[in-house]
């Protein structure tokens, strides 16, 4: 009896192999779904894998859904003599614990939804598809910039409008009278942030301000609203406005609207869009 090495030549290796080739090359000729079939499924696979949110694009969709309708006026409640019935002014338990928002988790989402960081001013207002000036407005006051420009992607400019009017809304309801919140800062271009780390060497060359996501609220500064025609309005204590301010931002933030981080020594809210 041969040996099988003796009989199992490389030329009769060479014959299957080719041979393979040649019935795996008919069978599809004679049956092309069946790759076809393979490569779709595959390639739906990839697909569906590629098209599942994460958390941030799922907060995204559900922030602009929100923010995108109608504002809600509050529904007014009346007393038994035809008087508004004025709420309780609540604030929140504690400013840090209510507002633990870090900045990695804000610039995080930032860098996500953000536009790309631009050098000036210029470039911001060249930037119309994805950026909108941000000026005065009834519910808000814009105070002089010297550390960024009037500028946020719309989402951002959208949250911002939604917060004002709540705390109008709010102030009314309790009794209080107008005042309206005092912006601090916007957009900040890379020439702000070199600016500032000029000044201030702890400063960090990156910041959620970079992407026109992020907006700061002063909580002791605010513009108290006074009809000429009228008596004077008597003022109102910051802590006071503070305290409501406090409610309409753990509201925003719990609906998943924003980030907020409580900042104690500049004295504002840091928000970032979702």
């Amino acid at each position: 009896m041969k040996d099988f090495k003796s009989i199992f030549t490389k030329k009769h290796f060479l014959y299957f192999f080719y041979g393979s080739l040649a019935v795996l090359f008919l069978i599809k000729i004679i049956f092309p779904t069946i790759t076809k079939d393979k490569v779709a499924k595959k390639n739906a696979q990839t697909f569906t894998q590629e098209a599942v949110p994460d958390s941030i694009d799922i907060y995204r969709q559900k922030a602009e859904s929100t923010l995108s309708l109608p504002y809600a006026i509050s529904k007014y409640e009346f007393t038994a003599d035809g008087k508004l019935k004025r709420h309780k002014i609540y604030s929140v338990p504690d400013f840090n614990r209510c507002f633990p928002d870090s900045n990695n988790l804000h610039i995080a989402t930032a860098m996500r939804l953000g536009v790309k960081p631009v050098q000036d001013r210029r470039m911001a207002e060249k930037n119309k598809t994805e950026l909108v000036y941000v000026g005065n407005s009834p519910y808000y006051h814009v105070k002089k910039l010297y550390n960024s420009i009037p500028y946020l992607v719309p989402s951002a400019a959208l949250l911002l409008e939604h917060i004002a009017r709540t705390f109008h809304d709010s102030l009314y309801i309790k009794g209080i009278p107008l005042n309206t919140l005092m912006i601090t800062s916007l957009l900040r271009t890379e020439d702000d942030v070199a600016a500032l780390r000029r000044h201030n060497g702890n400063a960090s060359d990156n910041s959620a301000h970079r992407y026109g996501t992020t907006f700061d609220i002063a909580y002791n500064k605010y513009v108290m609203v006074q009809d000429p025609a009228l008596p004077k309005v008597r003022p109102v204590r910051d802590d006071t406005l503070k305290y409501v301010l406090s409610e309409v931002l753990k509201q925003a933030r719990e609906q998943g609207l924003c980030y907020v981080k409580y900042e104690r020594h500049q004295g504002c809210y840091h928000i970032t869009v979702r």
